[in-house]
């Protein structure tokens, strides 16, 4: 019977507890769920993770199986050096529906202009000028394209849109034209009317939207960012805002979070600031993520979703 450690938070294990019995019981497996303090550390066989909680040195953990995370990001974690066994990151059906729902939201938000009618509802009829194009009228970027980042850009080529997705290694979608390396990232800005960015936080990505690649934007383009926060260079956004070269940009993740209440970004008119909401892990979807990982190491099959701790992801 293994142990398992459940190491989040403490107040989230109410909402975890009852999902994770019922998926280790759907996939066959009897194991024991304790809290910190609860088991001996060189008793777990797997942990059950999150950055946020009491759980940083891995060492003591020295008959721990596997690290399986709860959140889609593992740059908290990745590079501690402690940590010695296999990691998985969160991969899951709720949290890439929830990603996919908030990108098509908001890019049909700019897209339709609805922005625009809520602001002058001064009784004055604007329909020339103001009607939208059609979605296939309408270039689209996706920077990033692993699971969610690939998600979205399917679902946003379903509803028309002309759709360019970028990635560091070459992928194939279908309905998606896709491209790689430093002369496909700037093919890519340049088909970003609408530019959904969902890269891994890495030093090849810190900063990645910088001053230089932001001027490769057509001119009024939107920036969405519920991907990373270290991929956008924030003067250089703040910059591109005011000149007009970005017409808008709707942000749910930043360097720092909570975003400290003076930053610029609350009070810019052309910035939506959402906080770290687009994907929230779901404990009945996850806790399924989770149980799989255990039943496939139990039985000595390859784990889902490992890290690959060279490349960062």
């Amino acid at each position: 019977m293994p142990n398992i450690l459940f190491a989040d938070r403490i107040e989230n294990w109410p909402r975890y507890e009852a999902p994770l019995h019922a998926a280790l019981t759907e996939a066959g497996i009897e194991a024991k769920l304790s809290l910190p303090g609860e088991i001996d550390p060189d008793q777990v066989d797997y942990i059950v993770y999150s950055p946020r909680g009491p759980v940083q040195d891995f060492a003591p953990f020295t008959r721990a199986r596997a690290v399986l995370s709860l959140w889609a990001g593992v740059e908290r974690i990745v590079g501690n050096q402690s940590l010695t066994q296999p990691l998985c990151r969160m991969v899951d059906e709720g949290l890439s529906r929830g990603m996919v729902e908030w990108v098509v939201g908001h890019a049909l938000r700019y897209h339709l202009g609805i922005d625009f009618f809520r602001d002058h509802q001064d009784g004055v009829w604007r329909q020339d000028g103001h009607v939208p194009p059609l979605a296939r009228e309408r270039g689209v970027t996706v920077l990033g394209l692993g699971e969610l980042g690939g998600a979205c850009a399917s679902a946003l080529a379903s509803l028309g849109f002309r759709v360019t997705g970028w990635s560091r290694s070459q992928k194939s979608l279908p309905g998606v034209t896709c491209l790689a390396g430093e002369t496909g990232l700037s093919d890519a800005l340049a088909e970003a009317e609408i530019l959904v960015t969902l890269l891994p936080n890495t030093p090849e990505t810190t900063n990645l939207l910088n001053a230089e690649r932001l001027a490769q934007l057509p001119r009024g383009a939107v920036i969405l960012n519920p991907g990373r926060g270290n991929s956008i260079d924030d003067d250089a956004l703040l910059a591109a805002l005011d000149s007009g070269r970005v017409a808008a940009a709707t942000l749910d993740v930043f360097k720092t979070e909570p975003l400290p209440p003076e930053h610029p970004y609350w009070a810019h008119p052309r910035v939506i600031v959402t906080p770290h909401v687009a994907a929230e892990t779901r404990p009945a979807s996850a806790a399924r993520v989770i149980a799989e990982n255990i039943r496939r190491s139990e039985a000595g099959e390859p784990l889902l979703f490992r890290v690959d701790r060279a490349k960062g992801y």
